[in-house]
């Protein structure tokens, strides 16, 4: 069996996190640091951006992907997919632009996250209940 809504939101999130990644090689390499962020906050904010989506993608990919095989609706993975990428959208935007403090796109970035794990693991747990009756 094929996931392709989960696909689809795998490569986008593994784009925006080759884009974070690859902020954090640039202030590195400008900064001439080798290795964690030499106390540079720059680099610390980069790190920690990009640490944070790679924190949240792998359980909510998981949870999509067992969601979309166990026979939840398409559309309610592909809309909470799309809510969780906005999530990592707005948390990454806030993040980087308040570096590091607080933004409001960084507190709805979480709480989409937060909202979109939650919705898919409610919804895979609905199906398995359903499907086990």
């Amino acid at each position: 069996m094929i996931v392709p809504v989960t696909a689809v939101f795998a490569a986008i999130t593994a784009i925006l996190m080759l884009f974070l990644a690859l902020r954090v090689s640039l202030f590195r390499r400008k900064l001439k640091v080798g290795i964690g962020d030499g106390g540079q906050k720059d680099i610390e904010v980069a790190i920690r951006a990009h640490a944070n989506l790679v924190e949240y993608a792998p359980i909510m990919l998981i949870l999509m992907a067992l969601g979309e095989l166990n026979g939840v609706y398409v559309i309610y993975v592909y809309l909470v997919g799309m809510l969780f990428v906005v999530g990592r959208l707005l948390h990454a935007w806030g993040f980087i632009r308040s570096r590091g403090g607080y933004a409001l796109g960084r507190m709805f970035g979480t709480l989409f996250t937060w909202l979109a794990v939650l919705v898919m693991a409610a919804l895979t747990l609905l199906n398995v209940v359903q499907v086990s009756l």
